[in-house]
C-alpha cells in the first residue's frame, strides 16, 4: 500500500469534503487501485456476455436449438435479468451499504454460472442465465454508486472512462478466452471460467474494499421514501432523456453483439477470424475511453458526447451505403463499425455521468433505476436489430442509423435544443 503522500486515499478525493467511514483496520484503497478494482468488477459482465460468442454454434447443437437466431436469446436473457436486478441492488446498497451487497451478488454470480455450466436444456440454460444477469446487475449499479459515493460531474466522468478503459481489455480478449477453452473442453467449460474469474474478484473485494457510503447518506428501505427517490429520478427531464439515449446507443451495440459471430460466420464466411475482429473492434471502444478520460474535464461530457453522437450518425449513414453497394467486403464493414463503436465508447460514459449529476444524495436508487431502464431499453432494441438477421449487415447498418437519430431526438428534448453546452454548475437533489 503506498503512502498516504504517493497515493491518493478516498478522503483527499472528495470534492465535495464528505468523509467516508471504513471498518476498523482496514486501509483505505487508493485511486489507482480502485479503478482497476472496480473494472475488475464490471469486467465480470463482460466476460459473462462475450467469451461465449465462439460456443454458440456448439451449444445451439448440444441443446437441440434448430433456429440460429434463437441462441442470441442466451445474450437476451442475461441482459434482461441485469436490468431487472437493478431495482434492487441500489436501495439495498443506500440502506446496507455499498460493500456487503457486492458480495452477495459476487456470490449469486458464482453459483448461477456454475448451475449453467450443468444445465440439461435451452429453458433451463436462460432461466439460469436471467438469475445470473440478476446477480450480475449489481456489478454496474454498485460500480456507479461507489465511484458517484467520490466524484461528481466531470470528474467523475473522467474516472468512469478510466474505468471504462481497463475494463475493456476484456472484451478485447473474452472471444480469443472463449475459443481457447473450446479447443480443449466443451462449451459448458466456459461457465466453470466465469465462475473461476468472479471467486479472485470476490476475494479481493472481501479484503481491501473498505465501505463508500457516508452513514448520513443511508437511506431506510421504506416505499414511501423509496417512492420519493424514483420520483425525484423520473421528474428530472434532462436526466431521463440522457438515461434513454444512453440505453439507445447501448442498444445498437446490443444489436450487433447479438448477431456478430453469425456476421462472422454466415456472411462473410469467416468463422475463424471473428475472435480477432471482435478485438479488433473493442479495441476502438477501449481508444475512445482513453481518449475520452483525458479530454473530458476540458472541453465538458456533454461537448464531447453530442459530437460523438453526430459523428456516429454520419458512419451509420456509410454503414448502410456500404451494406447496399459492398455488401460483402470484410475490411470495409470491419473499419465502419470499429469507428462506430468507438463513438458508442464516447457517447456511453459521458450519457450516464451527465444522467447521474443532480443525484448525489441519492446516488444509489437514482444509478439502480437508470440502469434498470437503460438496461431494458438496451436489451430490447439490440433483441429486435439481432432478430431481423437474415445473412446480411443491412439490419445492423440500419439499426445503427435508426439507434443514432432516436438518441439524437432524445437529447435534443432533454437540452431544450440547446447543445455543445457546459454549465457551470449542476442543480443537485437534495437528500
Amino acid at each position: 500500500m503506498p503512502r498516504p503522500e504517493n497515493g491518493l486515499v478516498f478522503a483527499k478525493l472528495l470534492p465535495h469534503k464528505r468523509m467516508m467511514t471504513a471498518p476498523p483496520k482496514q486501509k483505505l484503497l487508493g485511486d489507482r487501485e480502485l479503478i482497476v478494482m472496480m473494472a475488475s468488477i464490471m469486467a465480470l459482465n463482460a466476460l459473462a456476455i462475450d467469451a461465449m460468442l465462439p460456443a454458440f454454434p456448439r451449444m445451439a447443437a448440444g441443446l437441440g436449438v434448430v433456429d440460429a437466431n434463437r441462441i442470441q436469446h442466451v445474450i437476451t436473457s442475461y441482459l434482461l435479468g441485469m436490468g431487472a436486478g437493478s431495482l434492487v441492488h441500489g436501495p439495498l446498497s443506500d440502506r446496507f451499504g455499498r460493500r456487503p451487497i457486492l458480495l452477495i451478488a459476487i456470490g449469486g454470480y458464482i453459483l448461477c454460472a456454475l448451475a449453467c455450466s450443468f444445465a440439461t436444456s435451452f429453458e433451463m440454460l436462460i432461466a439460469m442465465r436471467v438469475a445470473q444477469g440478476l446477480c450480475g446487475a449489481a456489478l454496474g449499479v454498485l460500480v456507479t454508486s461507489i465511484i458517484r459515493d467520490q466524484f461528481e460531474g466531470d470528474a467523475m466522468a473522467r474516472r468512469m472512462s478510466t474505468i471504462f478503459l481497463v475494463f475493456m481489455a476484456v472484451p478485447i480478449v473474452a472471444p480469443l478466452v472463449g475459443s481457447a477453452v473450446l479447443l480443449f473442453a466443451g462449451w459448458r467449460s466456459i461457465f466453470d471460467l466465469f465462475a473461476i474469474m468472479a471467486v479472485l474478484v470476490f476475494s479481493w473485494v472481501a479484503l481491501r474494499l473498505p465501505e463508500t457510503l457516508a452513514p448520513e447518506n443511508a437511506i431506510p428501505i421504506e416505499p414511501r421514501a423509496l417512492g420519493r427517490a424514483w420520483k425525484q429520478v423520473i421528474t428530472n427531464r434532462s436526466a431521463n432523456c440522457y438515461m434513454l439515449a444512453g440505453g439507445t446507443s447501448q442498444g445498437a451495440l446490443f444489436g450487433y453483439l447479438n448477431s456478430s459471430q453469425q456476421i462472422f460466420d454466415r456472411t462473410f464466411s469467416a468463422p475463424d477470424f471473428f475472435p480477432i475482429g471482435f478485438a479488433i473492434i473493442a479495441i476502438g471502444i477501449a481508444c475512445a475511453n482513453f481518449t475520452n478520460a483525458r479530454i473530458v474535464e476540458r472541453f465538458g461530457a456533454r461537448r464531447v458526447s453530442q459530437t460523438a453522437l453526430f459523428a456516429f450518425i454520419t458512419l451509420a449513414i456509410a454503414q448502410a451505403l456500404a451494406a447496399t453497394f459492398a455488401p460483402s467486403s470484410l475490411p470495409l464493414f470491419l473499419g465502419l463499425i470499429t469507428l462506430n463503436m468507438a463513438m458508442i465508447g464516447f457517447v456511453g460514459s459521458n450519457f450516464s455521468s451527465i444522467a447521474m449529476q443532480p443525484f448525489g444524495a441519492i446516488a444509489g436508487s437514482a444509478s439502480s433505476f437508470q440502469n434498470f431502464v437503460r438496461t431494458i431499453w438496451a436489451a430490447l432494441i439490440g433483441a429486435v436489430i439481432g432478430q431481423q438477421f437474415n445473412g446480411a449487415v443491412t439490419p445492423v447498418a440500419l439499426g445503427f442509423l435508426g439507434c443514432g437519430l432516436l438518441a439524437l431526438t432524445l437529447i435534443l428534448i432533454g437540452e431544450r435544443g440547446q447543445l455543445f453546452t457546459r454549465p457551470g454548475t449542476t442543480r443537485h437533489v437534495p437528500l
